[in-house]
């Protein structure tokens, strides 16, 4: 149906007949010569159709906007100064012998022709057409080229290409699961994967000892712009490694597709922080270096002075009181000021203290702030001093709970960042390292896995499983790229009596571990081999790479901010006969009387 696509057709075929088939993307008539832009997923071609061809210039006249054609016709060159530099078709152009009408089309929701602002629910709506811009076929294009070089790399050295199942067992591992009723197992339910964790260990049991798998994932949790519920990852699992082998081997993977992809060249090694590091400097542990701004820890100077706002935080073990400098942050107005208190309340804060340094050699006639009063000299020259404070700057405080202040003046920095133009240009890549195996949830009083109940302790801190769990140390890792998880992953606990004391820390009793893992420990008892992985988000690498906004612009068939497809109207209601046939009675929405 056709000899080349519309993007290479060039001057090497020039005086050659060709067969070309597409989409209408633009026509004009120039002075009784109509020229038509003829698109498919390589590119346009310009088609030129003459009068002197009657029965070929009378189609063309009723082509309309994304028109299906198929153009027969004599490459030639473009007359001089009509070259068109932006395309690679853009040298040459076709003489139409023939004009064929494929299939018509009705007038598109949004044109293809033209940059203009189309809402994103009407360009999910019509997926299929927004996906024909070749803004996002670049999109698609590019993340195939990524998944291809990640696989291409893994091949290379020796791993095995395995699937593991979608239908599965409902597991903790930190978000809901979305449920799958059995209809041969009346009662029953199978759940989607939240990632193939437990399936890729006991593939290392099994001895296949270098597994991947680009991995369709399932969670039921609340959206942001990077996260959907159904997510694609690149699952990595092997055997016989050390943390250092695995995370060396996965940074070279990393350093070669950008340097194939994008011709960057990442640094060699990735600087590395442990957890308490990035916390401490940054309220994050997947903090964006790029931004040159760092929480200072303040709990000390601040633990004596009357004013409780400050000395509450700094005196609880639980607590925290830090500084955040903004150089230049002098001109910030009250206005913006009060816009970032409303912001930072986003993540609980109470508030948002400040300081403006006007002139710091003034002392503290030079400041201004309504907190000045509250704090001693000393304490004002020592917050100066260790902020490395100078005139014109302003310095935010952060008093609370440590995990507010972290999450709060965390969020803040970053969005200062960007709103005051900090954000330096190029790729931050460092690995997270050291974190704590448990944290402890006030409300339920007990202790969760802050990555999952799988991952091994730190060999030095097997005894602080007993004595001491907060203190416990994980051989996790995760890979950060310019604020944005990559990949997070962790060496396994591949001994069974290691896993039964997590699983007891965790509140996991014997009967509902044997019951929900109990084929896990069984395959731990016969000879598991120490191991361990990591996956990496392929939607977010995509998306990154991309400079996308949001994950949903490099997937072909995303859903809303509610985990809604537009396209297809799901999640939607099914008839009462197939309920009756998975043994499944909806509940009735109570009836509120006015």
């Amino acid at each position: 149906m056709r000899s080349h696509y519309c993007g290479g057709v060039n001057e090497t075929l020039v005086g050659q007949t060709v067969t070309v088939a597409g989409w209408m993307h633009r026509r004009r008539d120039h002075g009784g010569v109509i020229f038509i832009d003829l698109r498919d997923r390589e590119g346009l071609v310009q088609v030129v159709c003459n009068p002197e061809d009657a029965d070929t210039f009378a189609i063309a006249e009723k082509v309309r906007s994304e028109y299906v054609l198929q153009i027969e016709g004599v490459v030639r060159e473009r007359p001089t100064g009509s070259e068109n530099v932006d395309l690679k078709s853009g040298k040459i152009e076709i003489i139409a012998k023939s004009v064929q009408i494929l299939n018509s089309a009705e007038t598109p929701p949004f044109p293809l022709s033209e940059q203009i602002d189309v809402s994103e629910d009407v360009r999910l709506r019509h997926r299929y057409i927004d996906l024909r811009r070749p803004e996002m076929l670049q999109k698609l294009r590019f993340r195939s080229q990524i998944t291809r070089q990640l696989r291409n790399y893994l091949d290379d050295h020796g791993f095995m290409d395995i699937e593991t199942p979608i239908l599965t067992k409902a597991t903790p591992e930190g978000a809901r699961d979305y449920l799958v009723p059995s209809r041969t197992h009346p009662g029953e339910f199978f759940a989607l994967p939240q990632s193939p964790q437990l399936f890729k260990q006991l593939l290392m049991v099994a001895g296949m000892d270098r597994y991947y798998q680009v991995v369709r994932c399932f969670r039921d949790e609340d959206l942001r712009a990077d996260r959907q519920p159904e997510f694609t990852q690149l699952d990595i699992e092997t055997s016989f490694v050390s943390e250092e082998e695995l995370m060396s081997m996965m940074e070279e993977m990393i350093r070669k597709l950008f340097a194939n992809v994008l011709e960057e060249a990442l640094p060699n090694p990735f600087p590395r922080m442990t957890y308490a590091e990035a916390m401490d400097r940054f309220g994050s542990d997947k903090p964006d270096l790029r931004i040159p701004l760092e929480l200072v820890e303040i709990s000390d100077l601040m633990a004596n002075v009357d004013f409780k706002v400050f000395s509450g935080p700094a005196q609880d073990p639980n607590g925290r009181v830090t500084a955040l400098r903004v150089p230049g942050g002098n001109n910030l107005s009250r206005k913006e000021i009060d816009d970032y208190t409303k912001y930072v309340g986003i993540y609980g804060a109470k508030g948002l203290a400040y300081i403006k340094i006007n002139d710091l050699s003034a002392g503290r006639e030079g400041l201004q702030s309504p907190i000045l009063k509250f704090l001693p000299d000393e304490v004002v020259d020592a917050i100066m001093q260790r902020t490395n404070a100078e005139t014109g700057d302003l310095v935010f405080f952060g008093a609370d709970k440590a995990g507010i202040v972290n999450e709060s003046l965390g969020a803040l920095r970053v969005k200062l960042g960007h709103d005051l133009g900090m954000v330096e240009h190029g790729w931050r890549p460092l690995w997270v390292v050291e974190f704590p195996m448990f944290e402890w949830d006030e409300k339920s009083q007990r202790w969760f896995a802050l990555h999952h109940p799988f991952t091994a302790p730190r060999e030095s801190d097997l005894d602080l499983l007993k004595t001491d769990p907060g203190k416990c140390l994980s051989r996790a890792y995760d890979m950060v790229l310019n604020g944005t998880e990559l990949g997070g992953g962790s060496m396994r606990i591949f001994k069974s009596d290691v896993q039964k004391q997590v699983f007891e820390l965790l509140g996991i009793g014997a009967e509902e571990a044997e019951e929900k893992f109990g084929f896990l420990l069984q395959a731990l008892k016969f000879g598991c081999p120490p191991h361990g992985g990591l996956a990496f988000g392929l939607d977010r690498l995509a998306m990154l790479m991309t400079g996308s906004a949001s994950i949903r612009d490099v997937m072909a068939f995303p859903k809303t901010q509610s985990a809604a497809c537009l396209l297809t109207d799901a999640p939607s209601a099914v008839a009462d006969d197939q309920l009756k046939e998975l043994n499944i009675r909806l509940r009735k929405a109570p009836v509120i009387e006015s």
